[in-house]
């Protein structure tokens, strides 16, 4: 995948077209993400099956509570939980290239371009959290959730559009995929912040000297997954040990790659790192994560649990609502203090649109419900499950407005791609180009003349058929 080049932002409106690198590397990024989240609707949905079949329901919490792991290093651990600790290590590590790649080579390399999705994002994380809270000061509920309805998956929320066939034009795919790559890195830091409670400083700085040595070996441009892999899981397992949550490590291996190109680089290494990790991220890691965490009882008091409990219902309503309202706040906020104007092509029902389908919060909103909620396996269960409700009403929501105007989004992705003279290079691309209007002429002018040729021959079959016609009304009986 080729890095995107920023975009002149000068005279850029508010999702405006993007650059032709930008765009198609938004397009190969989408559609790898789309494809995992296809796996990873498979993977809940098989999960929901497996815990809630009363034959069959037992073998689900046998199976995700099974250990298995040295103990003697710590990771006698449950089947869940090197789900949640070590497979997702690898979607954060994938995550920490993704956010490298924006911040050096991507749109949040230039202030201006980035203040948008930054605040948008913020905004997104911050009105949930808020929703979150007054409903639990309301309903006297524990505010230890309140992180829970902050995350927005970004591949369920494209299986989705898979799912019901809508294209989005590509300023408002790479809207939400910067929105994505941003809600991550708060996602990360609230994760760092806010559930480490003891560390063990020997087995801290022992991760942290694994980490030094990995920048080191990547700095003298040293290769080989052999050296590279047995690092890596030495220090995840000494990251894990330490009480900093374990997936902090793949984040920050994954920033301390190099995303920028020298002379003679088809690609860069975090691209090459991220072309062999992602589809063991997207196809296995997050699938079987979300295997080992979505099976909750789906029984009619569970779900009763859901719009009752203040701590249920305020994950429901902060997915639901507050990342509508904050996203489309924060956007409508980031234009009217920048002057800026929104793209003459979308109108402002597309952005809350997009900001609706940002409230699918999954893979991270179900880690953080099982961090908050640790100590009371019932109450973490209802919080898995209302973050399946409000994921799916945030879904049908967004599904229904993106219907509206589907098709304008179809119309403006037929443009974007539109290809006339086969270069290679969408026509939308070249309209600045003479080269380009020149070969469209010779283009038009061919086919001219092949219509011409096609007429003459035509008229001439006609005079033909006409003789033939009068020479057997000439015929004597």
């Amino acid at each position: 995948m080729a890095a995107p080049s920023p975009t002149d932002h000068k005279n850029r409106k508010l999702l405006g077209r993007l650059s032709l690198p930008e765009s198609r590397f938004i397009a190969d990024a989408l559609r790898a993400e789309t494809v995992g989240g296809v796996l990873l609707l498979v993977a809940a949905i098989a999960a929901l099956l497996w815990a809630n079949i009363p034959a069959i329901s037992d073998s689900y919490a046998s199976v995700r509570s099974f250990h298995i792991g040295p103990a003697s290093l710590g990771l006698d651990l449950s089947l869940q939980h090197w789900a949640a600790d070590g497979l997702l290590a690898v979607f954060f590590f994938v995550a920490g290239i993704e956010l490298k790649r924006e911040l050096v080579a991507g749109d949040l390399r230039d202030p201006r371009a980035a203040a948008l999705p930054v605040i948008a994002a913020l905004c997104g994380m911050a009105a949930p959290a808020l929703v979150y809270a007054l409903v639990n000061v309301a309903g006297d509920g524990s505010m230890d959730g309140w992180a829970v309805p902050t995350a927005t998956d970004i591949a369920f929320a494209l299986a989705v559009l898979a799912v019901i066939g809508t294209s989005l034009p590509s300023a408002l795919r790479a809207f939400l995929l910067t929105l994505a790559v941003v809600d991550d890195l708060f996602a990360i830091l609230i994760i760092a912040v806010f559930f480490t409670s003891e560390i063990d400083f020997l087995a801290l700085g022992g991760a942290l000297v694994g980490l030094a040595l990995f920048w080191f070996l990547l700095r003298r441009g040293v290769r080989g997954w052999y050296i590279y892999v047995p690092l890596a899981l030495a220090v995840w397992g000494l990251m894990y040990n330490s009480g900093v949550h374990a997936t902090i490590a793949g984040v920050a291996m994954g920033l301390m790659l190099r995303c920028t190109r020298r002379e003679g680089e088809r690609t860069s290494p975090g691209e090459h790192i991220e072309h062999l990790v992602r589809p063991v991220s997207a196809g296995l890691a997050v699938p079987l994560f979300a295997l080992f965490s979505a099976g909750v009882s789906l029984s009619d008091e569970a779900i009763a649990q859901v719009f009752t409990r203040p701590e249920t219902l305020g994950v429901v309503l902060g997915l639901v609502v507050g990342k509508a309202v904050g996203i489309f706040g924060g956007t409508w906020l980031a234009a009217r203090f920048t002057k800026a104007e929104l793209n003459e092509d979308l109108a402002w029902p597309d952005v809350l649109a997009v900001a609706t389908l940002a409230g699918i919060g999954f893979t991270v909103s179900l880690l953080i419900g099982e961090l908050a909620f640790a100590g009371d396996a019932t109450l973490a269960d209802e919080v898995k499950a209302a973050v399946l409700f409000g994921s799916l009403i945030a879904a049908v929501i967004a599904c229904v407005l993106l219907k509206l105007r589907d098709r304008r989004y179809r119309a403006l992705t037929e443009a974007e791609e539109r290809d006339e003279d086969r270069d290679g290079i969408p026509d939308i691309y070249e309209e600045g180009n003479p080269e380009y209007h020149l070969r469209m002429a010779k283009i038009y002018e061919d086919r001219a003349a092949e219509h011409r040729r096609r007429a003459q021959k035509a008229a001439a079959a006609a005079l033909q058929s006409a003789a033939g016609s009068t020479t057997e009304a000439d015929r004597p009986a």
